[in-house]
């Protein structure tokens, strides 16, 4: 059943267990994902590690326990997020960050603060599901119910050189109980299939990126790449730089791109941090890139991420379109559309004719058999109910005006990461 596919210049897979077993599996029993391995960890370190984190971050990194994680925005100075991502701080001045764009090592130079600089190769698993612990401790033997909500904490997994550098973080993108291994790269195969073979009693299924989307979609967490675009690809300094610009997916710098939004327009693609609900995480009480405009942005809100779902026959009539004489509508994909990644998708939200929104990936979710979208839309029309219309089609290409509503945010009515009731879990340490 796998199948490969060529992301971030490696190959990855696709397709793991079949997209809806895939789709159902964070919901009845756990997923292992390797799609982020092949992105460097980005390592700060040194005296002014934590305040050149600070010059760049939206969030107070000076309250930031040692051994926890936290996730980082950074911006640019019109306030669009340039990336994002998943830090640890492993020492008062030792700080490592995950998936993110290299935008602070770009920056830095104009921050002028004297910081090392690392990169290491790791790999990255992604294990969620409520059998994911169970699936963990049958991998490592041990309890590991003492790691809480963000803690981090180092572990062995028997086979593999015991003086290997392997964590395990618990935290993950798909609204439920879910977990990070992660380790020196070398060591990726092995660990791979070692979890791989400790879940197969507890059901555990290969996510791909076929389906990877769905997950981010259901649990209400947009992403760079994924939902929208990091802004540093719309720095013509950082696109054209000759390490940090080098293999970057040239339609999504160059264009054109895909959706009813104008293909050559960046912005309709780029997220500030209140059009996706962090806003929460911007602390005013230090200076960052991107200060003034998100200070200005905060006093006077203009959109806000809800779950958008579409409207059954109006999707029936994009596909009936493939079946008739003449220009046919976009078709869809399953269950993502445009498949993955698809951060440079953009199509108009209107509401009487009135541009209102942006909505990213069209996703299918199997699990509630409908479709559904992350969308930015204006504050005053994202109650529960409010109803709009998804342009759905390519700019300058045949249109289908898809009826929606604005939905609860997150869809996925499970209990989350931070919530979960781990007593409610047998133990996965296997019996002597």
């Amino acid at each position: 059943m796998p199948t490969y596919l060529n992301i971030f210049g490696g190959l990855h897979i696709w397709e793991g267990d079949g997209w809806k077993q895939e789709s159902m599996s964070w919901k009845t029993s756990s997923y292992l994902a390797s799609n982020l391995t092949g992105l460097p960890e980005m390592i700060f370190s040194g005296p002014h590690a934590q305040e050149f984190l600070s010059r760049l971050s939206i969030n107070n990194v000076y309250k930031w326990p040692v051994g926890t994680s936290k996730h980082l925005v950074m911006l640019d100075e019109r306030g669009y997020i340039a990336t994002h991502g998943l830090a640890v701080r492993q020492g008062e001045e030792r700080f490592r960050m995950f998936a993110a764009m290299p935008w602070p090592q770009y920056i830095a130079p104009s921050v002028g603060l004297d910081v090392d600089f690392e990169t290491r190769d790791i790999f990255l698993f992604q294990i969620a599901g409520p059998t994911s612990l169970q699936v963990l401790e049958r991998l490592t033997g041990e309890s590991l119910r003492d790691l809480k909500f963000l803690g981090v904490k180092p572990i062995t997994i028997p086979g593999i050189d015991g003086t290997a550098e392997i964590e395990l973080s618990r935290i993950g993108m798909a609204g439920t109980l879910a977990y990070e291994l992660r380790g020196p790269v070398e060591h990726g195969p092995a660990a791979f299939d070692a979890t791989y073979r400790a879940g197969k009693e507890f059901g555990l299924k290969r996510l791909g990126w076929r389906t990877y989307l769905v997950n981010h979609t259901e649990g209400g967490f947009p992403q760079q790449g994924c939902t929208f675009l990091p802004a540093a690809f719309a720095d013509r300094g950082f696109v054209t730089h000759p390490v940090f610009g080098a293999g970057l997916p040239p339609g999504h710098v160059q264009g054109p791109l895909p959706g009813s939004a104008e293909p050559d327009d960046l912005s309709t693609r780029l997220r500030t941090p209140f059009e996706v609900n962090w806003g929460w995480m911007a602390k005013f009480d230090h200076d960052f890139i991107g200060r003034e405009a998100l200070e200005t942005e905060a006093a006077n809100r203009r959109r806000k991420t809800v779950v958008l779902r579409w409207n059954k026959e109006d999707v029936l009539d994009v596909f009936a379109s493939q079946f008739e004489s003449g220009e046919e509508y976009k078709h869809f994909e399953f269950p993502t559309t445009p498949q993955a990644p698809a951060g440079g998708h953009a199509d108009l939200v209107t509401r009487d004719g009135e541009t209102v929104g942006i909505s990213s990936v069209a996703v299918y979710s199997y699990y509630y058999r409908e479709m559904i979208s992350h969308s930015t839309i204006d504050v005053d029309l994202a109650e529960i109910g409010t109803e709009v219309v998804v342009q759905w089609g390519d700019h300058g290409g045949r249109i289908k005006q898809i009826r929606a509503t604005v939905e609860r945010f997150p869809y996925l009515e499970l209990a989350s990461n931070k919530d979960f009731d781990l007593s409610s879990i047998p133990s996965g340490v296997a019996a002597p």
